[in-house]
């Protein structure tokens, strides 16, 4: 999973061909710690069908203010630069599965 570190990154990575999950996460975070196994192993799987990234939330600010995030962690599902759904906290592999499923199937 790659990190985005600017808001030109977001956009760049946003306007490519495939659907992405922006994970806005802190460090010092439980439930993010205990969810980033998971999405590592979600990106694998749909490596060439998803764009999974991690954002976050005390390097960037803006980011996080532009998208709105209260609370960590914010999995945002988005495709052709529009937010699809929004799941927030712990999630486990199977839900997320589902979602993603049903983002890259559109």
């Amino acid at each position: 999973m790659k990190a985005i570190h600017s808001v030109e990154e977001l956009n760049t990575t946003l306007q490519g061909p495939k659907p992405v999950l922006l994970d806005f996460y802190a460090d010092w975070c439980g439930p993010c710690q205990a969810l980033t196994p998971t999405l590592e192993k979600l990106a694998e799987k749909y490596d060439g069908q998803l764009e999974v990234r991690k954002i976050n939330v005390d390097q960037n600010q803006a980011l996080s203010m532009q998208f709105n995030v209260r609370s960590i962690p914010t999995l945002f599902f988005m495709q052709d630069g529009e937010v699809r759904e929004v799941s927030k906290g712990y999630q486990s592999e199977d839900i997320l599965d589902q979602k993603i499923q049903a983002l890259i199937a559109n």
